[in-house]
Parts: C-alpha cells; structure tokens; sequence
C-alpha cells in the first residue's frame, strides 16, 4: 500500500456514505495521531486499537452523525506521496473561512491548524476536513 493514510481517510468517507456506525482500518503511529486530531475536534466519537487473532493491530473508528447527517462532509487528502505539500505558518490553509480543520504533521507532532498557529509551527499539510 503506497499511502496508508489516504486509504484511512477513504475508509471514512466510504463508511460515513453508507451510514456505518463504525469502520476498521489496520492501526499505525501516524493514523493514530491523526484519529486524535478528529477526536479532539469533534468529528468523530472514539477509536480503539483491537488486535486480531493473526497478530495484526487494528483501529475500530466510531463514526459520528447529528440528526442522521455524517459528523464529517468532507474529508480530502492534500499531501500525497506523489506530491507532497508543505506550508509554513503563515501559509497553512484555512478551511471554509475556519469553519473546517487542516491536519498539519509538524516537527512538535500532528495537530490541527489552529494549534499550529498557536504553536508558531508549519509542516505537512496532510488532510482538511469540514
């Protein structure tokens, strides 16, 4: 698999269409943080890390709706193994005027742009959600 967080993030969005309650991707360091991050900005419920009987970690992501909508409308990858995307803090993107969230990787962790801003650090620009 060439871009394991790109394959998270479609699981979501596959999952959210279909009005799932909860989705499974294998776990990993970086799709955790990144969970944290929607955790902490309220986009999805919870996530647990489960370990199946062949020894393989994964994550079960509860999903979040609020009158029948999905939590999440929409979940886009910037930064993509072929192209990556870099932004200092001046220059992290804003998402729908600051109603959205861009997930940035920085050299303090990954969080979302406005701790980013606060932290005066820029990095990758790994996703937006709204």
């Amino acid at each position: 698999m060439n871009d394991p967080l790109g394959d998270m993030l479609t699981r979501i969005r596959n999952s959210l269409m279909r009005g799932k309650s909860t989705v499974r991707t294998p776990a990993s360091k970086l799709r955790g943080w990144v969970l944290d991050v929607l955790v902490g900005e309220g986009y999805i419920r919870s996530y647990e890390r489960v370990e199946e009987s062949a020894g393989k970690p994964e994550f079960v992501i509860s999903l979040k709706y609020f009158e029948g909508a999905p939590a999440i409308r929409e979940l886009k990858r910037i930064s993509k193994p072929g192209r990556r995307v870099y932004s200092g803090v001046a220059e992290i993107p804003e998402v729908r005027q600051g109603l959205g969230v861009s997930i940035v990787s920085t050299p303090q962790g990954v969080m979302s742009d406005a701790q980013a801003r606060a932290a005066r650090v820029g990095g990758e620009v790994l996703c937006t959600v709204f």
